[in-house]
């Protein structure tokens, strides 16, 4: 623990030495501190009882990208040590194919769709209209009208901490406004410009200066991703006698690829011709978080709260396939294309979840699962109703039921997507996963893919001709849905 989260040493160490720009700096952390102090006060024993949360998203992390998922380059033994403790997931889904969506399914517990909050911040107001459909305006800010789990977990008595990436909104509408009691790097950006201290910069988009904020007083070298945990570690020391939810967001594995020097040599040198992942920078970015992944589980165990700490590993989207300086960045094998597609490579994330007297050691879960699920799930693990006006349109289900049991099936018709918007590996498109059935539905030409992800988890072998009445049945489900939820189309050039 660096010496200056000591208050009383920081005011000894700076007596009569300070210059006026210091004195701000350390003034803001001082603050930071009474925030931390004050939210962690006022424990009650009904929400002493509760189980806390850590909640660890990932940023562009593939399906495949981790060892318990078949990764053959990177090395993840504390996930895959999570995993062997826990229960693992494999067919769970983000609920759309870029960020910022995902995460609003997250807080709010409704398909992203239904939110208008259909891509990121920074696309939201200013679709392309050079294509030959015009994406619609949608909403880059998440409204306050939504009641967020963590405004339901801190009106219950939780301590209520975010910890790195945001982006679901500007600053009025950042973490602080939205349920929680602290936020620590949270911003409207979508990635930082640097993954090395000071993370700030220009020259990357557009010549724009980005930052991360709060994260001052690093050295040289300082690493984003362990950065973070060392904030999350200073939350959970400060907030291990309250039921606390931690929200933490890392960066990693997004752009840019930056690895540690010498996690970088270690995996150039692991590379094999023939291996489906081949990016050793972005190796060493798997491996980073990886390390942190096990420090979090390692405070967990030192703090004595592992038998009333869930903990859920989860990723945004599918793995990044575009190249970042002329390297494809990783490789979603056996599924189908990446990032900002709506084929499995797109959608398809590792999910583990540990649930302390609920989940068995070793389980996997097989039953499709969404982001949209997670919401109504602490409902159900905390025994709290929520607010029902918002309930009464929530998307989600409970995965209690799976969790006490992974044979078990919930009672959901289909998964939906939608996304209205271009990116390197989509145009405009729809989808619908119902029991082992997909279809896809793409806007430009109103063409349709029908795939069996059973026998074609690779959707190779599209179907759409050979069987004209499922496809026709699933394309009009999902016309109803889009209804349902006022989904925003595209439209057309005029």
């Amino acid at each position: 623990m660096n010496s200056w989260y000591n208050t009383d040493h920081g005011v000894k160490s700076m007596a009569g030495s300070l210059t006026r720009r210091n004195f701000l700096k350390y003034t803001a952390w001082f603050a930071a501190d009474i925030a931390l102090a004050a939210g962690v006060r006022g424990e009650t024993k009904e929400s002493s009882q509760r189980p806390n949360f850590v909640f660890i998203l990932a940023d562009d992390l593939g399906w495949a990208d981790i060892g318990c998922y078949g990764s053959d380059l990177h090395e993840t033994p504390n996930i895959d040590r999570l995993a062997r403790r826990a229960m693992r997931f494999t067919d769970a889904y983000a609920a759309a194919p870029v960020c910022s969506p995902t995460r609003a399914s997250i807080m709010t517990g409704k398909y992203p769709a239904r939110l208008h909050t259909t891509v990121w911040y920074e696309s939201s107001a200013n679709p392309p209209r050079n294509r030959k459909l015009i994406p619609p305006v949608t909403q880059g800010n998440m409204p306050h009208e939504q009641v967020t789990i963590a405004e339901v977990l801190k009106d219950a008595g939780y301590f209520t901490a975010h910890v790195g990436k945001w982006h679901l909104g500007d600053a009025a509408h950042y973490p602080q406004t939205q349920g929680f009691d602290v936020n620590i790097g949270g911003t409207f950006w979508g990635a930082p410009t640097t993954f090395f201290y000071p993370y700030g910069g220009s020259s990357r988009w557009g010549e724009e200066f980005r930052y991360v904020p709060h994260l001052e007083f690093g050295a040289e070298g300082e690493y984003l991703t362990d950065r973070l945990t060392n904030e999350a570690l200073r939350i959970m020391d400060k907030a291990k006698d309250k039921s606390f939810f931690l929200n933490l967001c890392y960066h990693t594995v997004h752009t840019p690829i930056e690895g540690k020097p010498e996690l970088v040599e270690y995996y150039r040198k692991k590379v094999k011709p023939g291996m489906h992942h081949q990016n050793y920078e972005y190796a060493a970015m798997v491996h980073s978080l990886d390390e942190n992944v096990g420090r979090i589980l390692d405070k967990i165990d030192e703090l004595g709260v592992a038998d009333r700490t869930i903990i859920v590993f989860f990723s945004d989207n599918g793995g990044y396939i575009n190249k970042f300086n002329k390297k494809a960045v990783t490789s979603n094998y056996p599924l189908r294309s990446g990032k900002g597609s709506l084929y499995e490579g797109g959608v398809r994330d590792p999910l583990i979840i540990r649930w302390p007297g609920v989940t068995k050691a070793g389980s996997v879960c097989n039953e499709p699962v969404s982001s949209i699920d997670f919401y109504p799930t602490f409902l159900g693990m905390t025994g709290l109703a929520g607010d029902s006006k918002h309930n009464s349109d929530m998307d989600g289900l409970s995965l209690v039921p799976l969790l006490k049991n992974p044979a078990a099936k919930l009672e959901r018709q289909a998964l939906y997507w939608h996304y209205p918007h271009y990116y390197p590996t989509t145009s405009p498109v729809s989808s619908i996963r119902q029991g082992d059935w997909k279809l896809l539905e793409y806007f430009e030409d109103n063409h349709i893919e029908l795939y069996n992800l059973k026998k074609d988890i690779g959707e190779q072998n599209d179907l759409a001709e050979k069987m004209p009445e499922r496809a026709k049945k699933l394309r009009k489900r999902l016309d109803a849905w889009r209804k349902a939820v006022n989904a925003q189309m595209p439209t057309k050039k005029t």
